[in-house]
This record gives C-alpha cells, sequence and structure tokens, in this order.
C-alpha cells in the first residue's frame, strides 16, 4: 500500500496541472463563452521563456531575443515567464478572442484551435521541437504521509494550486468585477444596461486565466520536461475536468483535477504490473479522460449551461455541388496534365494534395453540412491505415477490394464516436472528437504491441495484374500511382455530389439549421448524425488507405492529432462548407504542393504550421466563408452587374434617344 500512496501522491503533481489549466478554462468560459482549446500553449510560452532565462539568460520573444547577460534569479524568472504569458493572453483576447465572441460556435472552435497550432509551432521555431530539463521552484523534500516516505515537492504544489484556485473562486464570488463576470456569463445585454463592460470582464479574466494556467505548466514540466507537443495536448484532460465542473464550479475543478491526476499515476503503475494485459499498456492514461469525457456528456450533456450572448451570427453558407461535366473534364484534364509535367517530389506533391482533399472533404461533410464539429477525421483515416496494413499483409487482401473494406471500418468507428452527437453539440462534441482523437492516437496507434515500432508494411496494389505501387527502383512517384489515386477521388467526388445534391444532402442541411424544426418535419436526427459521421469516416478512410499505399508502410506520425487539426486549418481556410474549398485544402495542405514548394523552392517547410495557423486565425475572424466561398460570392456579385448592365443601358439608351429628339424639336 505505501507504493500505491506514494503514486498517489505523484499524481497530485499532475493534478496541480489540471487545476491550473481547468480555473483558466472556466474563467476564460464564464467572460467570454469561448472554449479555450489554446490554454496550454499559451502557459506553455511563459514556461519556455523562464526555462531560456534559467539557461543562459536570454529572453526569447515571439520575434527576436534580448541576452540579458547573466542568468536571473529563479523567482525573477518565473515571474517574467508568467508575465510574458499574460501579455500573450492580453493579446490572444483582443485580436483572436473578442472578434469571434458572438460568432458560431464552428468559429470560436476553429480560431482556438487555430491559435493552439500556432503557438505550439512557434515554440517549435523559437525553443526547438527536443524536450528541456526546467528548473523547479520548490525544491525537492521528503514527507511522512501515514507513515509513508513520499515527496514533499508535489503536496508543496498541490497546496499552491489550491490557494490559487481558492483566490479565483473568491474573486468570482465576492469582488465587484468577479459578479459582474458571473452575471455576464448569464445574460450579458443584462450586465451593460448595468453598467459593465463585458469587453473589460474578459480581458481580466483572460490575465487572471493566464497567470494561474503558467503556473501550473510551471509546476508540472518541472516533474516532467517540457514537450511543446504534450503540453499543448494537456489541455484534453483539462476540458475533461472542466465538464465535470460543468463549466462553473472552481471547488468541483479542484477535487476532479486531483482524482483525475492520482487515479492515471496509479494506473501506469498498474500497468508494469506483470498481470497487466501486454496490448493494454501503452496509452491507457489518455483513454480515461475520453471515457470521463463521454461519461459525462451521457449523463450532463444536455444541462450544461451555455452562455447568454447579445447576438449569434449564422454558420456560413452551403453551397450545394452539381455535376457539370465540362468543367470537371477540364478540372480532371488540368490534374493529368499537371502530374504528367511534374516527377518525383513534386509529383508526389500533387499527389499527396489530391488525397489531402478526401480529408477535406470529409470535414465537409460533418461539419460544413450536418454542422457537427469533428476534431477525429485523421483519426479514422489511420484506423483504417493501419487496417489495411493487417489485411493486405496477413490476409493478402487485393486492391481495391481491401480500400473498400478497411473504409466501411472507418465507417464504422466514425458512427460509434457519433454517439454523444445524439445529446450534445458544438463545442461539447469538439471536446469529446479530439479527447477520442488522442485516446485513438495513444492507445493504438502508439501501442507497439498492436502497431510495431519497425512500421506497418502495406503490401504494393495491383489492379488486374497492373502495377499501381507509388515506388520503383528510384523513381519516388510513378505515374500509375498517382493516376490510380485520381481515379478513386474523382469517383468519390461524384458519390459525394450526388449525394449532397439530393434527399441526403437536404436532410444534413435540415439537422445543421435547425435540430428541432428538422424533427418536426419527420427527419430522424439521430439517423442523419450516423449517416453523416459515417459517411464522412469512409471518406477519411479511403484517404487513410492511399496515405498507406503511398508511404508502403505506416506510422503513428502520420495520424496524429495535430495532423487533424491542421488539416481542419485548411479545410476552414479553404472553405469548409463547399467541394471548391476541399480543393483549396488538399492543395494548401501539409505535405500538400504548396508545402513541397515552400520546402524545396523557399526552405520555409518549418513555418508552414505557422504560417497556416495565423491564416486560419485570420479568415475565422474576417472571412468565415473560407477563399472558396469569397471566391463565389466575388463571381456571382460580377455576374450580378452583368446582369444589370444591358437592363440599366436600356433606359439610359431610350433617355439618350429622347433628349436627342427633343433637342431636335428645339432647333426646328
Amino acid at each position: 500500500m505505501s507504493t500505491y500512496l506514494q503514486f498517489i501522491v505523484l499524481g497530485l503533481g499532475l493534478g496541480a496541472v489540471y487545476i491550473g489549466l481547468t480555473t483558466g478554462l472556466v474563467l476564460v468560459y464564464r467572460a467570454t463563452g469561448i472554449i479555450n482549446f489554446a490554454q496550454g500553449a499559451m502557459a506553455m510560452w511563459g514556461v519556455y521563456v523562464f526555462a531560456q532565462l534559467r539557461i543562459d539568460g536570454t529572453l526569447v520573444l515571439p520575434i527576436g531575443r534580448i541576452p540579458l547577460g547573466a542568468r536571473p534569479v529563479l523567482l525573477v524568472a518565473a515571474l517574467v515567464g508568467i508575465l510574458m504569458s499574460v501579455l500573450l493572453g492580453i493579446l490572444a483576447h483582443y485580436l483572436v478572442f473578442r472578434p469571434v465572441r458572438h460568432a458560431p460556435v464552428l468559429a470560436q472552435v476553429v480560431v482556438s484551435v487555430a491559435l493552439m497550432l500556432t503557438l505550439q509551432a512557434l515554440v517549435i521555431i523559437r525553443f526547438g521541437p527536443n524536450n528541456i530539463v526546467v528548473e523547479s521552484i520548490v525544491p525537492q523534500g521528503k514527507a511522512s504521509l501515514f507513515g509513508v516516505g513520499v515527496s514533499s515537492r508535489e503536496l508543496v504544489m498541490t497546496a499552491v494550486m489550491v490557494v490559487l484556485a481558492a483566490l479565483v473562486w473568491a474573486y468570482l464570488r465576492f469582488t465587484r468585477a468577479g459578479v459582474a463576470t458571473r452575471a455576464a456569463s448569464e445574460n450579458e445585454r443584462g450586465s451593460i444596461l448595468m453598467g459593465f463592460a463585458p469587453d473589460r470582464l474578459a480581458g481580466v479574466a483572460m490575465v487572471l486565466a493566464s497567470a494561474v494556467a503558467t503556473v501550473g505548466v510551471l509546476f508540472g514540466s518541472s516533474l516532467t520536461g517540457l514537450n511543446s507537443a504534450n503540453y499543448t495536448l494537456l489541455v484534453v484532460p483539462a476540458l475533461a475536468v472542466l465538464l465535470v465542473a460543468k463549466m462553473e464550479s472552481i471547488a468541483v475543478v479542484v477535487v476532479a483535477s486531483l482524482v483525475l491526476g492520482a487515479f492515471q499515476s496509479v494506473v501506469n503503475l498498474l500497468v508494469s504490473k506483470p498481470w497487466w494485459p501486454q496490448w493494454a499498456q501503452s496509452g491507457v492514461d489518455q483513454v480515461i479522460p475520453f471515457i470521463l469525457v463521454m461519461v459525462i456528456l451521457f449523463l450532463f450533456g444536455r444541462r450544461l449551461p451555455s452562455r447568454g450572448t447579445l447576438q449569434t451570427i449564422r454558420l456560413p453558407d452551403v453551397h450545394v455541388p452539381k455535376i457539370r461535366p465540362v468543367p470537371a473534364a477540364v478540372l480532371v484534364g488540368v490534374a493529368v496534365l499537371v502530374l504528367a509535367l511534374t516527377q518525383d517530389t513534386y509529383r508526389f506533391g500533387v499527389t499527396y494534395s489530391i488525397v489531402l482533399m478526401l480529408v477535406a472533404l470529409s470535414y465537409v461533410v460533418v461539419t460544413g453540412y450536418l454542422g457537427q464539429i469533428s476534431l477525429a477525421q485523421t483519426s479514422f483515416a489511420g484506423a483504417a491505415g493501419f487496417t489495411l496494413s493487417k489485411v493486405t499483409t496477413g490476409w493478402s487482401m487485393p486492391f481495391p477490394l481491401a480500400v473498400l473494406f478497411c473504409s466501411l471500418v472507418a465507417a464504422l468507428l466514425g458512427m460509434i464516436v457519433a454517439l454523444p452527437a445524439f445529446r450534445i453539440r458544438g463545442a461539447q462534441l469538439a471536446i469529446v472528437t479530439i479527447a477520442a482523437a488522442l485516446a485513438i492516437e495513444r492507445f493504438v496507434f502508439n501501442n507497439y504491441a498492436l502497431t510495431p515500432p519497425s512500421g506497418n508494411p502495406i503490401a504494393d496494389p495491383t489492379f488486374f495484374g497492373l502495377d499501381v505501387a507509388v515506388r520503383e527502383g528510384s523513381e519516388l512517384s510513378r505515374m500509375a500511382f498517382s493516376i490510380t489515386v485520381l481515379v478513386i477521388a474523382v469517383l468519390v467526388v461524384l458519390a459525394f455530389v450526388r449525394l449532397a445534391s439530393g434527399t441526403t444532402g437536404r436532410m444534413f442541411l435540415a439537422v445543421r439549421a435547425n435540430e428541432r424544426a428538422a424533427a418536426s418535419v419527420g427527419i430522424d436526427v439521430r439517423v442523419a448524425k450516423i449517416i453523416g459521421f459515417g459517411l464522412s469516416a469512409f471518406i477519411a478512410g479511403v484517404a487513410g488507405c492511399l496515405i498507406g499505399y503511398s508511404a508502403g508502410q505506416l506510422s503513428a506520425e502520420s495520424f496524429t492529432v495535430f495532423v487533424g487539426l491542421q488539416i481542419l486549418a485548411v479545410a476552414y481556410l479553404g472553405g469548409i462548407t463547399s467541394l471548391g474549398g476541399a480543393v483549396i485544402a488538399g492543395v494548401i495542405g501539409p505535405l500538400g504542393i504548396v508545402y513541397v514548394v515552400l520546402h524545396e523552392v523557399f526552405d520555409l517547410g518549418d513555418y508552414y504550421a505557422l504560417i497556416s495557423g495565423l491564416a486560419l486565425i485570420a479568415t475565422a475572424i474576417l472571412n468565415p466563408v473560407g477563399v472558396a466561398g469569397e471566391t463565389r460570392r466575388q463571381l456571382d456579385r460580377l455576374r450580378e452587374r452583368f446582369r444589370r448592365t444591358p437592363e440599366a443601358v436600356a433606359p439610359a439608351k431610350a433617355s439618350g434617344d429622347r433628349t436627342e429628339r427633343k433637342a431636335l424639336s428645339d432647333a426646328r
């Protein structure tokens, strides 16, 4: 039992991090109505600044750095790091979150995810991708608890975070600004009429959230080291705690954070036991938050509070596609021509753009048409890809039957993930899907018992004896494989257009507009969601199989949560409600042709994630219809202008004729 107690105390250190992050999430949500997926990344920036100050005395800024000459003392460096996070929080509030406070939930989720990607990319550029050691501001020591020797550092960290959470509770409970923040979360119009400024209250809340979250990450990183990927995604279990607390109770946040941290620590101990199943030794700690999220949302999903706002902006318009043979043939012909004129890396970039277009198209189906926010599309693609490895090498299943079978497996997984959508939607569904994506990545894709570290080989595809493999000898991307990918993509797109322009598409749009109204006219909303998630997962599964064939073998790096979020970013940037947006997303997506050009010609591949994140923030704020939507809008205006021109010219010409006749009459 002494070992279990020691691991429980160690888990309290992780619980302290959850207290900081979740307290920040509560503050931001109560003040703005936005769930800040970037909370971990924002806190992480200040801790990186602290660590660099203690390493060589350099103050690293987003642009440039200031050498201080000597390392500042520990507490001064910590205060500077916290101050940097606070300044970042203020900038994020006024430049990112404030413009989308009254936007649709989709725009709020997307801009929050974009900020997360931007900060994670900026950290890698400014500090490097490797794990760094963070000096602890709490001295290490021993304490006796129930007669067992335990680490005192975790206990001190927990006590400090509990005190900070209590101060936040007191701020919300007893101060005038805190009470006004709570009032604005219930009725923003009423708080304005009472003389409060919601923007100013939100700014104060963002300052407090940034400071408390940074202290939590500062504590946690001294125990585990600092890594940009891990601490960016540490917001996922914090989101689970947020839901347990029903997005408002600081006391529940503290208790749930400590229990979750301790429980994860004990599970990590149990995993090392000889009786624990070998296939379940990896990523179990990440499955726990997902299960917790599922349970809470199934039990309390309809009773979770929403924030009262002044107004809402409707979702971007959907352009129902139509099959136009001539433009479609021209587009396919251009694609064949580009593939024929390119070779090696550039042809592979064009081919991969076609594959990414399919992943983006899966987002168009589930988010653009059905109105459900899913952050797990690459997990569906990965499930199909890893299944493809098993069925082609173990069962010798031929192409294209293997693609169809594995895509159906992905569709089944998508239908399972769709079950929470029966009770929830919006940002809460985004929490479920990102938790599911992280659980699948850690528990399945990174599980060496299921996916060996040596890789998952995939048999080369053949079609009626014709070799359509991606490589042959030194040739990086064969024309036969590229044409095969193009043919599959055309078939998928034609099927999508047929469904989207028919009864299924109208059913999706009705559910997207108003679920109750859709149900009142006889539409089974649950069936619509099941079909939508299954269809989108099937399309993602086709893309996952093509990714597998393009690599020859798969690894978890192809289907990480960050890859999925980057594809979401370019899908929204291109236009998440249209087929044209998916095409644009494929062109500018990660490892697509634009990425290849940036990397090969301009040597800017390392800046791709940063550029796409910033572009997504600007798109979500300024142009929510995306590039394709804005292009269509300008073309429609141009057509309307040309339609009006003859009608306007005729009266003008008649008026001119009358003027001429009158002048001639007067002259006579």
